[in-house]
């Protein structure tokens, strides 16, 4: 008989990858937290006496800073949301299963992309 196809990651194998995913939930919420902590506190040098056009400058830059945080907050928290949807598919057993193929993603890239639902072949052939 040929050899078999495997269809799934063991337990043990899943396990290695939730904490993967853990550790970078963790990582990314705290780096969530000190970007929304900086978006939070003030400007605390004050330009009380600085010119005009300083204080104009500043502010346009200080937009600029915060649009910039803002957008970097965005995508972490979706990071996270695909994070959990990942450790949902853990405990559905069906994490690295590639949702175009049905194979298996390769460890490495799930090491790289622990969130990803496609393997490297389904990525390529999206973009044909």
């Amino acid at each position: 008989m040929g050899e078999q196809v495997k269809t799934r990651y063991s337990d043990a194998e899943l396990q290695e990858f939730k904490a993967i995913i853990e550790k970078k939930m963790n990582q990314a919420q705290e780096e969530l937290n000190n970007l929304l902590k900086s978006l939070q506190s003030d400007n605390e040098n004050g330009t009380d006496d600085t010119g005009s056009v300083y204080k104009t400058l500043e502010d346009g830059s200080s937009t600029l800073q915060k649009e910039s945080i803002s957008q970097m907050a965005a995508r972490l928290k979706k990071f996270i949301q695909n994070l959990q949807a990942a450790l949902v598919r853990i405990e559905n057993r069906t994490y690295g299963i590639c949702r175009v193929t049905g194979n298996l993603i390769s460890k490495e890239r799930l090491r790289a992309v622990p969130h990803t639902t496609q393997s490297m072949a389904a990525k390529v052939n999206q973009y044909k």
